[in-house]
């Protein structure tokens, strides 16, 4: 069995006694150990292996701490990393509430349903990225809205994103034309549709 790429090894030749240090090229991201042969060879000796394993990293789960969408509303991608095999996305607190929570989301490239396991399970052997896109509608209101979007992996660890959708604009609006009062002064509706405080002087 040939040396792993990610087993670096200085030095890799030698004449004599020697110290040799054994070390990773990089940070092993995925959750699941890996495992590797080293194999010492020399001249009418037998071959000589040693295996070196690499403890995979402690299971986690990382989401951008924010996200937006402007007044008119757009559809909000909110991006993050992870090395569980199943991660479940829910609401938390916020005054967002005509959003919906995709039943679906992608993980390492391919689509996934929310709270099942990842086909292939990519994050055994590698960290990899996630993404979930909402819909956010526009926002009437003059008060910007957020809402917490909670990430959870597989051994309960969670992170948390929060949506803000932009305040509205302000506006008030009555209808056209003139208000006609009888010569009783009877009382005539008019309708007044407004996002903000407004006064009648």
């Amino acid at each position: 069995m040939a040396k792993a790429s990610w087993v670096k090894v200085t030095p890799s030749q030698g004449s004599g006694d020697a110290t040799v240090n054994v070390s990773s090229q990089s940070e092993h991201t995925g959750r699941v150990a890996r495992t590797s042969v080293l194999t010492w060879k020399a001249a009418n000796v037998t071959d000589i292996q040693r295996t070196v394993n690499q403890a995979g990293k402690p299971e986690f789960v990382d989401i951008a701490d924010a996200a937006s969408a402007d007044k008119e509303g757009k559809v909000v991608t909110i991006s993050g990393v992870s090395n569980s095999k199943k991660l479940t996305f829910s609401f938390g607190t916020g005054d967002l509430t005509d959003i919906t929570l995709p039943s679906t989301y992608m993980a390492n490239s391919v689509s996934t349903q929310n709270g099942v396991n990842i086909s292939g399970d990519p994050g055994a052997s590698a960290e990899y990225n996630f993404s979930i896109s909402i819909t956010v509608p526009a926002n009437d209101e003059i008060n910007a809205k957020t809402r917490q979007i909670i990430v959870t992996d597989e051994g309960g660890n969670r992170d948390i994103c929060t949506l803000t959708s932009a305040a509205g604009d302000a506006y008030v609006t009555i209808a056209e034309g003139d208000i006609e009062l009888d010569y009783l002064g009877t009382p005539v509706a008019v309708e007044v549709k407004s996002n903000t405080t407004w006064t009648i002087e």
